[in-house]
């Protein structure tokens, strides 16, 4: 069913907010960003920011996140009928985290060094598990609704402890914070324990 006129209006606001939320972080750093300054690029009063995002760091966060649900979703039912459903799950969700350019480069980099976009962004990994269920459904018919939430909350939560050890603070020289290690390859150390229920769940 289409979106109905104000469900489409709130979904270009929130677009417009986090689409400003992001270039303003990028352009002058997060800590330099108001709420008030994402507010006025998207043509938006700060009390209509107040009713999509609490903070600055949800804008920002949801900015570089944008159509990431989507995009597994459709990885899952679009890949191939020769693989198996935990390739398909885990390639899918791996693949959001594949380096694809130089913009989305430098906003993790801007996340793995400010305290308060990690933790934001750790948990907006758990946004996948609702389209994610659907998915599986629809590529499996055979698996029982509860089955594919709970399998798709499994996902999520893996993804989330990938993200998190990513995240975890290290101290470099001079200082500088760094990452631990490469985010495609823990994301998929962390999820890999559960291709055997995804398939198990798909073979039923």
């Amino acid at each position: 069913m289409e979106p109905g006129l104000r469900a489409r209006k709130k979904q270009a606001t929130r677009a417009a907010l986090q689409a400003a939320a992001l270039r303003l972080a990028l352009e002058r750093g997060p800590g330099n960003v108001r709420v008030e300054d994402i507010a006025e690029a998207a043509g938006v009063s700060p009390r209509t920011y107040n009713n999509y995002f609490s903070s600055r760091e949800q804008a920002i966060v949801a900015g570089i996140t944008a159509d990431r649900a989507e995009q597994v979703a459709a990885a899952v039912v679009g890949s191939p009928a020769a693989t198996g459903l935990g390739d398909a799950v885990v390639t899918a969700v791996v693949g959001l985290y594949a380096d694809p350019g130089d913009r989305p480069r430098a906003a993790m980099l801007m996340v793995a060094t400010s305290p308060a976009l990690r933790a934001c962004y750790a948990d907006t990994v758990t946004s996948i598990e609702g389209p994610l269920a659907e998915a599986i459904a629809e590529r499996c018919p055979g698996v029982d609704p509860l089955t594919a939430q709970v399998l798709s909350a499994a996902v999520g939560a893996a993804a989330r402890v990938g993200l998190r050890q990513w995240l975890r603070p290290a101290t470099g020289a001079g200082g500088l914070v760094v990452t631990s290690g490469s985010l495609p390859d823990l994301v998929r150390a962390a999820l890999l324990p559960l291709a055997p229920a995804l398939d198990a769940a798909a073979g039923r």
